[in-house]
């Protein structure tokens, strides 16, 4: 438990990434939009098999309370999506234990939309040494998150393929015209204590330096 705040690392990148770029200030708009909530128990928290309803309409079938973060990160995807008609977007979570269990504390998890969009992200990777690795977004996965009571619910398919399936959740909140990509960080922006190249057993800031590399700035 007194390890959960690193579940905020995905914010971390975007407030860093964006304090960055206040201070280079490249031709371009950059615009950095964190989700956050209190996460408490109490008589207004949700309960598995609740039905919610996202930003952009879809409704929401909760099989795991613990799949949380995935939901704020679904409406700021919307939001995203309607309000700034965005040229990409990129977005950053600690969203799944799986993918640590796939790749350790070593890389980030990627998947997206358009493969020009990851091709610049993975140029970007070998630049600045920030290791990623892509996941497919396959019809399969897509369909694994599909409720039959629902639009989507917040679980893929029981001990299957869980990092995917948390991009695929998120996948239905982007518009389909906009290139998208999304990070989880859940393992390389906790530092593993035996890589002395991270910052051992605490928060990394891995990925914020791949972030203006990619920019360009």
């Amino acid at each position: 438990m007194d390890e959960m705040k690193y579940d905020m690392c995905g914010s971390g990148v975007v407030l860093g990434a964006m304090r960055a770029i206040s201070l280079l200030k490249p031709k371009m708009n950059v615009v950095g939009i964190v989700p956050s909530t209190e996460n408490m128990s109490g008589d207004k928290a949700y309960r598995p098999g609740d039905i919610l309803t996202a930003y952009n309409g879809k409704t929401i079938e909760v099989l795991n309370t613990d799949a949380e973060g995935r939901l704020i990160l679904a409406d700021a995807l919307a939001y995203a999506s309607k309000h700034y008609d965005p040229e990409y977007i990129l977005d950053f979570a600690t969203l799944t234990g799986a993918v640590v269990v796939a790749l350790g504390h070593v890389a980030s998890g990627i998947m997206g939309t358009d493969p020009k969009l990851i091709s610049y992200i993975q140029k970007s990777s070998s630049v600045t040494g920030e290791k990623v690795w892509e996941f497919p977004l396959w019809d399969e996965y897509l369909e694994q998150v599909k409720s039959k009571i629902a639009d989507v619910k917040n679980l893929g398919s029981p001990g299957q393929a869980g990092t995917i399936a948390g991009g695929a959740f998120l996948k239905e909140f982007v518009k389909d015209e906009i290139p998208w990509c999304h990070f989880d960080i859940a393992g390389s922006a906790w530092g593993d204590k035996k890589l002395s190249y991270q910052n051992p057993g605490s928060a990394t800031g891995e990925i914020i330096r791949l972030v203006l590399d990619f920019l360009k700035v």
